[in-house]
């Protein structure tokens, strides 16, 4: 058969098309093409739309390649299938009483239209232990021969909106951990985090608010990061698996310093919208704040966010009518006042994690900076080392006012 068709595959009208949702129609064809000279029988061409999920995880365990195949599973492997639903056509058939048709050579299309399902199904996702495909699979089926299939997969979006009422509050919290034991405690690292609201969108930026105070004797190295969660169940037991999609660096906090960080942003990537309404596969996310303190396990708040697929629309009515009166009254402020030049980023936003750690010193060489240097020199040495330098305003302000005396000296003279 291989060499009487030459294609038989699979087309969507819409090629440019990247996700469907529920209810939505997927429309193709299914493409024959018969090789010049020769006739081949057939008995149909069918197609059949199917969606599910699978999970499978242990040993010998061994994930299905496509939602038409079954997983592969022994005694000591935990597998589990979700089928959301499968929709069968026939696009060619015999006659009554006839065994089989002939195809001619020749290029043949078989147009198809598929509509999804109305209720809720799951966004497509492929993690670690499992996944969410959906596909069209077509059948040539032969009366001699052995039937040829081919497979085509699309994706699925199910949308979340992040304007949602519970998306749309704020999420705070806050921990704290003293260094040391007994009478070896040198102080308290405390972490009070906040973000406007829990709900995103990919290539939004999360503005971080946060305050975080070291109390200890030992320098403190802030950091924020976006994890993604995916959780496995099958068979009712449960398997995690936690990988990191993005983070974002402070500068070092001496001993006896607070940082601040007044909406310092992360951004986040592509990644899969967040899988909330599956019986066997969830995808979440989590926003972690942490400090990393030498020689002592990290201080960390984690707070929950969802990934959704319909963007923020902004303010509400009440808070932009607000917005654009103050805006309107505090007007004449930005004509009374001089333009003040933005100040140069900071040392840790534009080097690398590795050159960061490779300058900064360790745990063993802080304590002996500050045996040597009595610690309060130490601590006002490194508060230094890492402030952007004074904005160009400050200073041209201050060589004004020198000018101006200078100026009224001459004159008294």
């Amino acid at each position: 058969m291989a060499d009487k068709v030459k294609v038989f595959c699979i087309m969507f009208n819409n090629e440019d098309k990247r996700e469907y949702s529920p209810g939505e129609v997927l429309s193709g064809h299914v493409v024959v093409e018969v090789s010049t000279g020769v006739s081949v029988q057939i008995k149909a061409v069918k197609i059949s739309t199917r969606g599910c999920a699978q999970v499978c995880w242990g040993e010998g365990a061994r994930k299905a390649s496509s939602p038409s195949s079954a997983v592969i599973a022994n005694t000591s492997s935990q597998c589990e299938q979700v089928e959301y639903f499968c929709i069968s056509q026939t696009l060619k058939e015999t006659s009554d009483g006839e065994e089989f048709t002939s195809l001619d050579e020749g290029h043949y299309e078989f147009p198809f239209h598929v509509e999804l399902t109305q209720t809720p199904l799951v966004t497509s996702f492929k993690g670690k232990y499992g996944s969410v495909c959906y596909e069209v699979t077509a059948v040539l089926q032969r009366p001699l021969n052995q039937d040829q299939t081919v497979n085509r997969e699309f994706s699925v979006i199910s949308h979340v909106d992040v304007n949602s009422p519970w998306l749309l509050s704020s999420v705070s919290t806050n921990n704290k951990k003293m260094i040391g034991c007994w009478i070896f405690t040198s102080g308290p690292i405390s972490l009070n985090v906040n973000i406007n609201r829990r709900g995103y969108c990919n290539g939004e930026s999360i503005p971080i608010y946060a305050v975080i105070e070291n109390f200890s004797s030992r320098l403190i190295v802030p950091k924020a990061a976006i994890y993604q969660i995916q959780t496995f169940m099958a068979n009712g037991k449960t398997k995690s698996h936690t990988k990191l999609v993005a983070s974002v660096r402070g500068n070092h906090i001496p001993s006896g310093c607070t940082d601040t960080w007044n909406g310092k942003t992360l951004k986040i990537p592509l990644v899969s919208a967040s899988i909330l309404n599956s019986s066997v596969i969830r995808v979440e996310y989590s926003l972690v704040v942490m400090a990393q303190i030498p020689g002592a396990k990290k201080l960390k708040v984690e707070l929950p966010i969802v990934i959704g697929s319909i963007p923020y629309n902004g303010l509400d009515s009440r808070s932009s009518s607000l917005s654009s009166h103050f805006s309107m009254d505090m007007s004449w402020l930005a004509l009374a006042l001089p333009e003040v030049p933005e100040a140069p980023p900071n040392y840790a936003d534009v080097v690398s994690e590795e050159e960061f750690e490779l300058h900064s010193p360790s745990y063993s060489q802080s304590e002996e900076l500050e045996r040597q240097l009595g610690g309060p020199a130490f601590v006002y040495i490194q508060e230094f080392r890492f402030q952007p330098p004074p904005l160009y305003s400050e200073v041209s302000s201050h060589i004004w006012c020198l000018t101006l005396l200078s100026k009224h000296l001459t004159y008294s003279e």
